[in-house]
């Protein structure tokens, strides 16, 4: 499974000029390296007000550019009727982060916006 939709990524690329989408992507990667290390922290010191608030922020980051796997487990991290704890989902999250990192990057090169 893809970890775009390639819908929304696609339509980006194509639609946006090179530095625009090229900007998306590269504020992307800081978010998601800011709100990945912000709900690890929050998971792992039992805040989990805050760890919620941070996968809310990580599912409108990944909705955006249509990382929808990624979306999805931030929202699933995010209710809390959820059985998986922090310790299950950020691990998960991470890996799908950069699997979105790596299909943009992708994306990028296949456009010519690189």
């Amino acid at each position: 499974m893809s970890a775009l939709d390639p819908d929304i990524a696609g339509l980006l690329a194509q639609e946006l000029p090179a530095a625009d989408f090229r900007r998306i992507v590269e504020t992307f990667e800081d978010d998601i390296g800011r709100l990945t290390g912000e709900l690890e922290q929050a998971g792992a010191a039992g805040r989990l007000d805050e760890y919620r608030r941070v996968a809310h922020g990580l599912a409108g980051a990944a909705g955006a550019v249509g990382a929808t796997l990624l979306e999805r487990t931030a929202r699933l991290a995010m209710d809390p009727r959820s059985t998986l704890p922090p310790q299950q989902m950020v691990p998960m999250i991470r890996a799908q982060a950069r699997a979105a990192l790596e299909e943009l990057a992708a994306l990028l090169r296949r456009v010519g916006k690189v």
